[in-house]
């Protein structure tokens, strides 16, 4: 993981102690460093790498809440504290469907946890801080500048995540702390808009509302504890108002249904399509993971019909161990 000295937030929009009512210095302090290293055969390593660094969160005792692709198959896992400490930690588990991940420390961490507070009751404009690893000159001030539907190309689908501006530059699993000191957020991914003619730079951050049914699950079996929705292992985005394949995880299910790069979803189980997140809901509302789906297709000219065997996800990740 690189030095906590190798870069710092631009003073400008470091966070000021004075501007907030709570003890900036100790709600800082919760966020970790969070070093992984992922199998070189593992499922992810191709697309997420074999090396991923990022932060992590306090929220219990020796409990970290982080962004799961961060950890997702890690079979080593370090924690980085911000005064130089480096503790050993184990992935405790991953969530699909809201994207957090989750680390028990398998040394003391003698700092106190943030407490967790509600991201329904934040609103637009609200002050924010965006906490790194590394204390003030690694965190940043901002506000909450949307709140908004979020889809992703990897079978992802937010109904309402929170966007903050300026944006971190070392956002994944970073700590979105509200006005009150609480957790209301994780960081999870960096986007461009257009503001005025020009490119504006934001943070996704997963609302922590969303943790708080499947924390108790996560702990004790390293998933939700429902079924899976199912998955495609197909990538997907809008391009001029179709929804087009742009990417196949190899060995995966669309993979095995001869999907390719290109075609063109013009319906799920008869029903048409034109977003990803019509896409994703009419996929997910045939049932569990293994439910047979059925696709329209476009594909140089012709239209055809496609029945896609799904799977769970999971089943292709290879799971946390103990060391």
């Amino acid at each position: 993981m690189p030095s906590l000295t190798e870069w710092k937030v631009p003073p400008a929009i470091q966070p000021r102690a004075e501007d907030y009512g709570f003890d900036l210095e100790r709600a800082l302090a919760a966020v970790v460093g969070l070093h992984s290293i992922i199998p070189p055969d593992a499922f992810t390593a191709d697309t997420l790498g074999t090396e991923r660094a990022g932060n992590g969160v306090l929220i219990g005792d020796g409990l970290v809440l982080t962004i799961g692709y961060l950890i997702t198959e890690a079979e080593t896992v370090w924690l980085h504290l911000g005064d130089g400490r480096v503790v050993e930690g184990h992935a405790l588990g991953f969530d699909s469907e809201t994207g957090f991940g989750l680390v028990q420390a398998l040394g003391r961490i003698d700092l106190e946890p943030l407490p967790i507070g509600s991201s329904a009751a934040a609103e637009l404009g609200d002050r924010i801080v965006l906490g790194g690893v590394g204390g003030r000159t690694r965190s940043l001030a901002g506000r909450i500048a949307a709140r908004q539907e979020f889809a992703g190309y990897w079978e992802y689908l937010l109904d309402e995540a929170i966007f903050t501006y300026p944006a971190h530059p070392n956002w994944g699993g970073t700590g979105l702390i509200s006005d009150r000191g609480e957790l209301i957020g994780i960081g999870s991914l960096q986007l461009e808009r257009d503001r005025a003619g020009r490119a504006e730079h934001l943070n996704m951050v997963v609302p922590i509302d969303l943790l708080k049914p499947v924390l108790d699950d996560l702990r004790k079996f390293g998933r939700a504890n429902k079924p899976a929705r199912p998955w495609l292992g197909m990538y997907s985005t809008e391009i001029e108002n179709k929804l087009v394949v742009v990417g196949i995880a190899a060995k995966g299910p669309a993979a095995r249904a001869e999907l390719r790069t290109g075609d063109i979803i013009l319906a799920v189980n008869g029903d048409k399509v034109a977003n990803q997140p019509a896409f994703y809901r009419k996929l997910w509302a045939l049932g569990p993971a293994d439910v047979d789906v059925p696709l329209t297709l476009y594909r140089e000219g012709d239209v055809f019909d496609v029945t896609v065997k799904s799977s769970d996800r999971a089943r292709f990740l290879k799971g946390p161990r103990l060391h």
